[in-house]
């Protein structure tokens, strides 16, 4: 049977990357009080469509062990046909970051993405910097000119907020990163009513991750602490959507949202059981899936859409859904 954990040269990667940006490997700083992208054309009250799903892991189709290409490319398939006005990827993206042939899978199975014009904000995982973090950040930068280099970087579209993360670089205490979060969430607009952090390392994991995984890591655990003490302040209503379990997990804690998305077509991680504080308590297994959020004004309503049908004709069935509300001014 497949192990449910991540692998060891999963979790050696997680250790390099971070040894990596301890060294000194750092990306550029993006403006600190402002948005760093603005979405043109979006008023506050338009309705917007958003998928939240990662850990792809884009290869070869021949590696049918590591990742599942079939489910894969009916994942692209399918969110391009909800023409959402945002894709937020939970990182992991291709298989091997450092291997510029991942990253061409990436653009050849998402070319329908590219045909509607869709934006993906990407968020850095340890299989983007799999193989040397130079050469994973190289091949990033190379498929996502847009993002300019930077690789955590805020976005407001309408009255969204995405502020997105990466985990390959320290975001602790005293960090350029962690300097730039606090800046962004102290000079939020007044317009905006839900913020989004995306970053590929759970914040928050259901109890048998904490037990079997050691998960969140105590970069996470810290991470999540600052988050909890700012929200407070903050005017909007705050979703955490992360990576790297390859499941799906739900939680609702000091008004924080969170959420684990990995069920994009990653070898897939069995849960033997579920804690009683994950909101999501479905059997069923595997969880190949993707979210989407319809927003609208105050109100966000979202579906989890599971891939079912795995032994005949792929199709998906509705698993979850639940609805977010922005706190009143």
């Amino acid at each position: 049977m497949r192990t449910p954990f991540p692998s060891l040269p999963l979790l050696l990667g997680v250790i390099l990357a971070a040894a990596g940006a301890a060294c000194g490997q750092h990306s550029p700083q993006p403006p600190l009080a402002v948005p760093t992208f603005i979405v043109p054309g979006m008023t506050t009250g338009q309705t917007l469509k958003i998928v939240v799903y990662g850990d792809t892991r884009f290869t070869e189709t021949t590696n049918d062990r590591d990742t599942n290409p079939r489910v894969r490319k009916y994942l692209v398939q399918q969110i391009a046909r909800e023409k959402p006005g945002a894709v937020f990827m939970t990182g992991d993206l291709p298989f091997n970051g450092a291997d510029p042939a991942d990253w061409q899978v990436y653009r050849d199975e998402t070319a329908a993405w590219s045909a509607e014009h869709l934006r993906v904000y990407p968020t850095l995982g340890n299989h983007d910097v799999k193989g040397g973090w130079d050469e994973g950040v190289r091949n990033f930068n190379s498929t996502f000119p847009e993002l300019k280099g930077y690789l955590y970087y805020s976005v407001q579209i309408g009255n969204v907020y995405l502020i997105t993360l990466n985990c390959t670089e320290s975001y602790g205490e005293g960090s350029p990163q962690r300097a730039w979060l606090g800046a962004q969430l102290e000079h939020l607009p007044k317009s905006v009513d839900f913020v989004f952090f995306l970053s590929h390392m759970p914040l928050y994991a259901d109890l048998q991750s904490q037990v079997m995984a050691s998960l969140p890591n105590p970069s996470e655990l810290s991470l999540r602490e600052f988050i909890l003490k700012e929200a407070p302040q903050v005017h909007a209503k705050l979703i955490v959507a992360n990576g790297h379990i390859h499941n799906y997990e739900r939680f609702e804690v000091g008004q924080i949202s969170y959420i684990v998305s990995g069920g994009g077509a990653a070898l897939p991680y069995y849960l033997l059981f579920r804690g009683p504080q994950d909101l999501y308590q479905d059997q069923s297994f595997p969880n190949y899936h993707y979210l989407v959020f319809l927003v609208h004004g105050k109100t966000a309503d979202a579906t989890m859409n599971r891939v079912t049908g795995l032994k005949a004709a792929l199709h998906l069935e509705v698993k979850d859904k639940f609805t977010f509300t922005a706190p009143e001014p």
